[in-house]
């Protein structure tokens, strides 16, 4: 079904040429000649997006964009202006506008933002029934994804989590392995039963055998009772063994003996207790590496790596992160009481081209200390950590709104150019626009129609 867009705007040549051509694109327009008669069509039918003009009688564009927000909330807004002052464009955005336009509009502009806008909303819609389908409980409700990487990650979680095979989750810091188990054994036969956790590099070596296969009383120095170990107090349930890399070499022998006896013996005990425990292990750590350089025994490496789950880092599913941040602005919002709508362009803008090292908790992070100075409806760059700000220099030190965004372009452009190694066709592509389009768009923002690689064949 085609996406419903509401066009308003008082001057009937503007809105009914944007109807023309958005019809042409397959898109379902209806037209209004102000606020309150898009208010009005608002009330009575659902729409995808509206794209409104600011300046209009009656109710004017932010007007209507706040009243809508009462009766049709689920609806994205594209502000057109032809005031390019960051005032009107910042208060449209911090009203709740998703994007906004400088007349006089480009129609293969609106084309294209509009079609990432419905992307961008079919792919929320998409991921909420996604977690829903897969109905894991605590944990995976706040896994978030709708990259193709992380679709791998919830297809494998969903076909390895009934089973009682053994798991290796590898990922880098951040990327939110206990999270995965979590979901995992939610999902599984034993979710009823108790999960547990160990951090095996947080514990030292001397104790961390009787921590996870108990000891008998007396059996060291300080020992004056006896000890469950964790192998046993998991029983029936999910044992997780994070950081599996730390494991003491002497005692990945005994783990190994565990697995496949399905039993172990305390520290300071003669006879073996049998546990019936799920294995879900984790690392940031190359095992397969360690294993070969004689740091990690090679049959344990076998035993736990049944199936393995590779996470992706947040860097390589960059199409993720304003779900990831919507998310957080959400849950941030109920634990401080505030009202929060989003970020602003310039905000998702330094978002999308940070390099996050520290994964989807350094950007848990970092919207968590947004919120907490984030004063209006949206987060602006202002309630960022320094070392974020530094991004905004990419986007160019300029008052003009425009002329930001035309900066932000031409980078774009210039990066997919190098990415595609200098193939128009590639590029023009992935950027979905014509290859016509492109060399104009290059043409007018000063990018080299020819390259030193094209002019040397």
């Amino acid at each position: 079904m085609s996406s419903k867009i509401l066009i308003v705007d008082d001057e009937r040549p503007i809105r009914d040429s944007l109807k023309m051509i958005l019809d042409e694109e397959g898109f379902s327009t209806t037209v209004a000649s102000d606020g309150e008669d898009a208010l009005q069509k608002l009330q009575a039918e659902n729409y995808d997006v509206v794209i409104t003009d600011i300046k209009m009688p009656k109710m004017d564009g932010i007007q209507l964009l706040d009243a809508a927000s009462k009766v049709s909330p689920d609806t994205f807004f594209i502000i057109m202006t032809a005031y390019a002052s960051v005032k009107t464009a910042i208060d449209a955005l911090h009203h709740g506008a998703y994007d906004y336009l400088i007349k006089p509009v480009e129609f293969e502009d609106v084309i294209l933002r509009l079609k990432k806008l419905i992307e961008f909303k079919n792919l929320s819609t998409e991921n909420r029934a996604l977690r829903q389908r897969l109905s894991f409980e605590a944990g995976f409700v706040n896994m978030i994804g709708n990259s193709e990487p992380m679709k791998k990650v919830f297809d494998v979680i969903s076909q390895v989590a009934p089973t009682n095979t053994n798991v290796l989750i590898m990922g880098k810091s951040g990327t939110g392995k206990e999270m995965v188990a979590k979901a995992i054994h939610q999902n599984s036969k034993r979710k009823d039963k108790i999960f547990l956790p160990i951090n095996c590099g947080a514990i030292s070596e001397n104790l961390i055998e009787s921590e996870l296969f108990g000891h008998k009383k007396g059996s060291f120095t300080g020992a004056t009772e006896e000890k469950m170990g964790l192998f046993k107090v998991a029983d029936g349930g999910t044992l997780f063994l994070d950081e599996i890399a730390e494991l003491p070499l002497n005692l990945q022998v005994k783990l190994l003996r565990a697995l496949e006896d399905r039993a172990f013996i305390p520290v300071g005990g003669t006879k073996p207790v049998s546990t019936d425990v799920r294995i879900i292990a984790a690392t940031n750590q190359d095992l397969m590496e360690k294993a070969k350089a004689g740091e990690f025994r090679e049959d344990l490496f076998y035993r736990l790596n049944v199936v393995e789950i590779k996470l992706p880092t947040l860097n390589e599913r960059k199409e993720d992160i304003p779900l990831l941040v919507n998310h957080f602005i959400e849950k941030f919002c109920k634990e401080m009481g505030k009202r929060i709508l989003g970020v602003d362009n310039e905000t998702m803008k330094i978002f999308l081209s940070h390099e996050w090292r520290g994964g989807v908790r350094e950007l848990e992070n970092v919207i968590e200390r947004a919120v907490i100075f984030a004063n209006k409806e949206m987060i602006n760059p202002g309630n960022l950590a320094d070392y974020l700000k530094t991004n905004t220099a990419q986007l160019g030190d300029v008052d003009s709104l425009k002329e930001a965004l035309r900066n932000f372009e031409k980078d774009h452009i210039t990066k997919t150019i190098k990415k595609y190694e200098f193939n128009k066709e590639e590029v023009a592509k992935a950027l979905e626009i014509g290859l016509s389009s492109l060399y104009r768009k290059m043409d007018e923002l000063g990018i080299p129609t020819k390259t030193i690689s094209e002019d040397s064949n």
